[in-house]
C-alpha cells in the first residue's frame, strides 16, 4: 500500500540505479571531474533546488532528520518552544523533542492544517519557531502564518513531507519559510524507499544544516577531508543507490501530481451533492498535491457508520498522525531528560476543535494509499475511469 510514486517505477529507476552499479561508486562523494563517478545525489541536490526555486537542498535519509537537522541548523534548543499541529505525523513532535525543545500543539481548521488563529493564541516570549505541516499534501495558510512569523520575529519550518511537489499561490513548498523539509517515504508523492531533503535560501543555514548532515563537514566536499570543522555532526547522508531512483522520480513529479489531481477531480464530481457530506478546505486548489479526497460529515455518527461499510476508519483513529493516539510521547516515554518537566505538551482531548474535526473526517485514497492515514477505501494512481466511478459508487451507497 505504497504512495503514487511508487506505483511508478520503471524503467527510468531502474536506468538511474544501474549506472550507478555500473561505476562501482556507491558513496554520493567522489570527483565531479571522474567520468566513472555518476554524482546522482548531488545532482538530485542542485536539481531538487531548482525544482522548488531555492538555491540549496541537502539530500538526507530521511524526513525525520530533515527536520531534526533544520531545528538544530537554526539553534532550536533547550527550553525553546516550536508551535506544531496536533494532526501530524509522530515525526514533527519527536524531532521537536529531541532537539530539547518543547512541542506547543495548536488546532487545526477544516483544511486539516494548522489554524493560524490558535498559532497566536499559543506564542509565548519561550516560542522560537512554527511549524506548519502541509498535511495530506494540501498548503497551510501560508499568507496568515508568514505574517504571525514576521509580527512575532519566529522562524518559520516548513514541514512538506506530504507534500513534495505542491505550492501555495505560485510559490513551491518548502520554499517559503526559513527552511523548508521533505520525506522520500514508500507512502509520498515520490519516493526512494526512504530518505528525504532540506531546502533553504540562506547560505549560512546551508552550510549548517550540511554539516549536521555530514560530520560537520563544509558543503559537497569530493573525498575524504582532514582538518577543522566548523561544528559536531551526525551521520544523515545517502547513498548513490538511494539518490539514482530519487532522481528518476523527481523528474516524473509534475505529471504524477497532475494525473492525481484529474483523478481526485473526476472521483470529488462523483460524490458531490450528498446530504451530510462536504470536502475539506484547500487554500490553493491548483496547488496541492491531490494524493486524498477527504470528506468531513456533518455529524461523528454518520462518518463512523459510513467508513464501517467500506471497512475504513475516521481520521481520528489514524495512528500516529493525530496526537490522541501518541501514546509514547503523551506518556511521556523519551530519553531526553526532563523534558516532562518543561513540556507544554497537550493531553487527550485538549484540542476540542482537531478532534471534532478529525471524528467527522474521511480520507479516502487517490494516490496515497495507506491505512495508518486513514486511507483504507479508494483508487490509486493508475486506476481507470470506470474503477474511479465504481468506487464512487460504493461511497455513495454507504451515505445512503
Amino acid at each position: 500500500m505504497p504512495g503514487p510514486g511508487a506505483y511508478w517505477i520503471d524503467k527510468e529507476e531502474k536506468r538511474e540505479v544501474m549506472d550507478v552499479l555500473s561505476s562501482g561508486y556507491l558513496s554520493r562523494y567522489g570527483d565531479l571531474e571522474n567520468p566513472d563517478f555518476k554524482h546522482k545525489v548531488y545532482t538530485l541536490e542542485q536539481e531538487f533546488a531548482k525544482y522548488c526555486g531555492v538555491k540549496h537542498a541537502i539530500a538526507t535519509s530521511s524526513g525525520t532528520g530533515s527536520i531534526l537537522i533544520s531545528l538544530l541548523a537554526l539553534g532550536i534548543s533547550e527550553g525553546d518552544e516550536v508551535i506544531v499541529p496536533g494532526y501530524t505525523f509522530i515525526a514533527s513532535i519527536s524531532s521537536i523533542i529531541y532537539a530539547r525543545s518543547v512541542p506547543v500543539l495548536a488546532e487545526i481548521d477544516e483544511s486539516l492544517t494548522v489554524d493560524p488563529d490558535d498559532i497566536e493564541k499559543k506564542i509565548t516570549n519561550r516560542t522560537r519557531a512554527i511549524m506548519p505541516v502541509h498535511m495530506l499534501g494540501n498548503p497551510c495558510n501560508m499568507h496568515r502564518i508568514m505574517e504571525i512569523a514576521e509580527k512575532h520575529n519566529l522562524v518559520v519550518i516548513e514541514d512538506c513531507c506530504q507534500a513534495a511537489g505542491a505550492s501555495y499561490k505560485g510559490k513551491k513548498l518548502g520554499s517559503i519559510g526559513k527552511i523548508g523539509t521533505f520525506s522520500l517515504n514508500v507512502f509520498k508523492t515520490i519516493t526512494a524507499g526512504d530518505g528525504g531533503l532540506i531546502v533553504t535560501n540562506n547560505d549560512e543555514l546551508y552550510e549548517r544544516a550540511f554539516g549536521l548532515h555530514d560530520q560537520g563537514h563544509k558543503p559537497n566536499r569530493t573525498g575524504l577531508e582532514v582538518g577543522r570543522r566548523s561544528l559536531i555532526g551526525l551521520n544523515f547522508r545517502i547513498n548513490e543507490l538511494t539518490g539514482a531512483v530519487a532522481l528518476a522520480q523527481l523528474r516524473k513529479v509534475d505529471k504524477i501530481i497532475q494525473t492525481l489531481r484529474e483523478k481526485k477531480n473526476r472521483f470529488k464530481q462523483s460524490i458531490s451533492n450528498i446530504p451530510g457530506v462536504g470536502f475539506r478546505k484547500v487554500y490553493d486548489e491548483k496547488g496541492e498535491c491531490a494524493t486524498l479526497l477527504t470528506v468531513i460529515f456533518t455529524n461523528k455518527d454518520m462518518a463512523a457508520k459510513v467508513c464501517e461499510k467500506l471497512g475504513t476508519k475516521t481520521i481520528s483513529h489514524s495512528g500516529w498522525h493525530v496526537y490522541n493516539n501518541m501514546e509514547q510521547i503523551l506518556e511521556h516515554k523519551t530519553p531526553v531528560a526532563d523534558w516532562s518537566e518543561r513540556s507544554r505538551f497537550a493531553s487527550i482531548g485538549s484540542l476540542p476543535k482537531t478532534d471534532d474535526i478529525l471524528q467527522r473526517a474521511m480520507n479516502i485514497s487517490i494516490g496515497v494509499v495507506d491505512a495508518g492515514l486513514g486511507a483504507g477505501f479508494g483508487i490509486n494512481i493508475n486506476s481507470t475511469d470506470e474503477e474511479i466511478e465504481t468506487c464512487a459508487q460504493k461511497f455513495k451507497h454507504a451515505c445512503s
